[in-house]
């Protein structure tokens, strides 16, 4: 296993070389190509080649996008191959082609600015909107949403050997699968996947490796952790604390007996709890209260006001967020952004698909999931892991942490 320092022997490092490629991430927003049309593949891409986009039917009417960008750094030398990023986003229902992209490590965010330090710089970044039903992606029946992290690997690994089966530039650069909050189950059940595809010749692929930022990986030890780390930092007084171990004793039990959704309803209202006693603090920074922090506030998510169980979700990244510094041009707002510019400019996506239309139901699907640990198959996973942890973050803390990495040494 791992650990953080070691991050950086395989890892990109983020240097700040983006100037010279502003002005040719701009302009191809406005260059588009064809690339391929099959049965259950269709894809474009910039005229220069830096980006290509697509969607896979990972299943009958379940449809999947993916937007691979290629690095104008990118050196071609064996010892030393070029990596590709698979960024997984949280949720489940969070727009990795959205949020990591625009809004974390991508080329340009939410105003179509270059971002001095994107992830670009050091390697290609291969963003998907993972499960169906996320961002772009969506399926022609609630049926087919998936259910758990194990469908949502088979999904993921049907879509990668659709994009590297097909590639040979592809298949020689080693593929690093990083996510945070929840994507950190998925890239676990996904590694697993590819490489049990790559060993049946399946998917012609090569992992480098695992990164799981504060990645939701031991529900039950994290919700136990919430209680006595915010009464350390003196954000809950002895009631709140009592009340919120009260319900995280709980959703303990839940888990170990297999009541999941029921675990998921409580984590729900263990949120609800801590909120109300801590004078409503930032679930990313636990030193500031909710809305104070302009980064944070980017991840609130927006939901339907008539999904109840959806109350919670401000934790998981957004499902659709958008930025205080938005205009009513539409470029700022993430949500506007994705359904006006953007799609006009991938043009491969239907009229009828709305970014995040969908989002809502992907998490209502697999809420018999949410709760259940993949500490196991972090154990199992025969490839470089590494674990991300942010050390202000209350929702996946190092209190918590500390004792679900006794588990994975």
């Amino acid at each position: 296993m791992l650990n953080i320092s070691s991050w950086s022997s395989w890892c990109p490092v983020f240097a700040l070389r983006m100037e010279k490629h502003s002005l040719s991430l701009v302009l191809s927003l406005l260059l588009f190509v064809p690339l391929f049309h099959g049965s259950i593949t269709e894809a474009a891409g910039t005229l220069d080649g830096s980006e290509e986009w697509g969607y896979v039917e990972v299943r009958p009417k379940a449809h999947m996008f993916w937007w691979l960008y290629r690095s104008s750094n990118r050196v071609e030398d064996p010892s030393k191959p070029w990596p590709i990023i698979l960024w997984l986003q949280g949720g489940p229902g969070a727009s990795g082609v959205g949020i990591g992209n625009f809004e974390e490590i991508g080329p340009l965010d939410t105003n179509l600015n270059p971002r001095n330090s994107t992830w670009l710089q050091e390697a290609d970044l291969l963003f998907v909107d993972n499960p169906v039903g996320t961002g772009f992606s969506f399926v022609e029946e609630k049926s087919l949403f998936v259910k758990n992290d194990l469908e949502a690997a088979t999904d993921l690994t049907t879509l990668l050997e659709e994009i590297f089966n097909r590639n040979e530039n592809l298949q020689k650069s080693p593929l690093f699968i990083v996510a945070e909050s929840y994507g950190g189950k998925f890239a676990v059940t996904l590694g697993l996947s590819a490489l049990k595809a790559i060993e049946a010749g399946k998917l012609k692929l090569r992992l480098g490796g695992v990164a799981l930022g504060d990645s939701w990986i031991s529900p039950e030890d994290f919700v136990l952790s919430w209680g006595p780390l915010l009464k350390d930092v003196s954000r809950l007084d002895d009631n709140g604390l009592k009340e919120a171990n009260s319900v995280a004793q709980r959703i303990k039990q839940q888990i170990q007996n297999g009541q999941l959704v029921e675990a998921t309803n409580s984590w729900s209202e263990l949120e609800q709890i801590i909120s109300s006693n801590s004078n409503s603090v930032d679930f990313y920074n636990f030193m500031l209260d909710s809305g104070m922090d302009p980064v944070s506030s980017l991840a609130t998510i927006e939901v339907s006001k008539g999904i109840a169980l959806k109350k919670y979700s401000r934790y998981l990244s957004s499902l659709r967020s958008s930025s205080s510094a938005g205009g009513g041009d539409g470029v700022g707002d993430l949500d506007t952004l994705l359904n006006g510019v953007i799609k006009k400019k991938l043009k491969i996506i239907p009229d009828n698909v709305t970014w995040g239309g969908q989002s809502d139901h992907v998490f209502t699907a697999m809420a018999g999931d949410f709760m259940k640990p993949r500490i196991n198959e972090v154990l199992i996973l025969p490839v470089q892991k590494s674990k991300i942890i942010v050390h202000i973050d209350y929702i996946i803390n190092n209190l918590s942490l500390a004792t679900y990495m006794c588990f994975t040494q």
